[in-house]
């Protein structure tokens, strides 16, 4: 394993140095984890917030999102997702962090690669066909045994479930709204990674695309890796891959945006540029 370095730019020049690598990139590759969509509101820590959308869950004492595991009856637990998945996956409106992400981008030849399973990239003017989401879509329901690869759109689902949603027990009064498998009428759940049942076959065509222009770059291209907020809750998916990504890539560049994890293998030298800082406050310096 490479070692890292923890010798980081001051911001002002951290701010420059990308300014210049991005005006040099060929093409960039935006590379997000969790703490971007964080940064642009929608943290799953944020106990107080949790607080304001699942009041009867915070007197049980729970504070945080993740609630994967949590002994929960089923009516509370489908409750739970129908509140936190339209609250993170169909919120209205445009995202102020993520557009001043896409205006960063401009007409660059890019792609997108993200653990995030909130489509807030699409939703915010990235080309849905430039994307991989190899985590998943909490905008899909899947069969967990699952009997077929086919998979549903969620939305349909969750606004019966919250037509019935008591928010005060938080609780579903009307059992019979609980989703099913259409076909063969076990459970069902959000299509998005948590164990071997997950269904990914809508996902993997992007992710063939996403190699495929890899191995197109001109020999002489410059890819700029843009990493932001990819932390080590799930280090194989985003942060090491791109690391390898940027190591075995002739003229390739990454640039690590994390307030709390922003270290870089020493063996990248000066191709690899460490920001301690959040997305917020690097692109209020780049996009005015």
């Amino acid at each position: 394993m490479s070692s890292t370095s923890n010798t980081h730019t001051s911001a002002p020049q951290a701010v420059e140095t990308l300014r210049s690598w991005l005006g040099e990139a060929d093409r960039v590759l935006v590379a997000a984890g969790a703490g971007l969509s964080a940064a642009a509101g929608f943290d799953y820590g944020d106990a107080e917030r949790f607080k304001e959308l699942l009041p009867a869950l915070y007197r049980l004492g729970l504070r945080s999102r993740y609630l994967l595991g949590a002994p929960l009856p089923a009516d509370m637990m489908w409750g739970y997702w129908a509140v936190h998945i339209d609250d993170i996956r169909h919120s209205p409106g445009p995202n102020p962090l993520y557009r001043r992400l896409r205006a960063l981008v401009g007409d660059r030849d890019h792609w997108v690669m993200t653990s995030n399973v909130d489509a807030l990239f699409v939703r915010n003017g990235f080309a849905a066909d430039r994307i991989f989401t190899p985590q998943g879509d909490y905008g899909r329901l899947q069969c967990t045994v699952p009997c077929t690869r086919e998979t549903w759109a969620g939305k349909p689902y969750f606004d019966r479930i919250l037509a019935v949603y008591d928010r005060e027990s938080g609780r579903v009064t009307d059992p019979a709204v609980l989703p099913r498998c259409p076909r063969c009428g076990a459970a069902v759940f959000p299509n998005v990674r948590v164990g071997p049942e997950f269904v990914d076959d809508s996902y993997l065509p992007a992710g063939q695309h996403l190699v495929r222009w890899l191995d197109r770059a001109p020999a002489d291209g410059r890819l700029l890796v843009l990493e932001i907020g990819a932390g080590f809750n799930t280090p194989g998916v985003i942060r090491r891959p791109m690391e390898n990504l940027v190591r075995d890539t002739r003229q390739a560049r990454l640039v690590r945006v994390n307030p709390d994890h922003p270290d870089v293998p020493a063996d990248l030298g000066d191709r690899a540029l460490s920001l301690p800082f959040g997305a917020g406050r690097l692109l209020d310096a780049l996009v005015p």
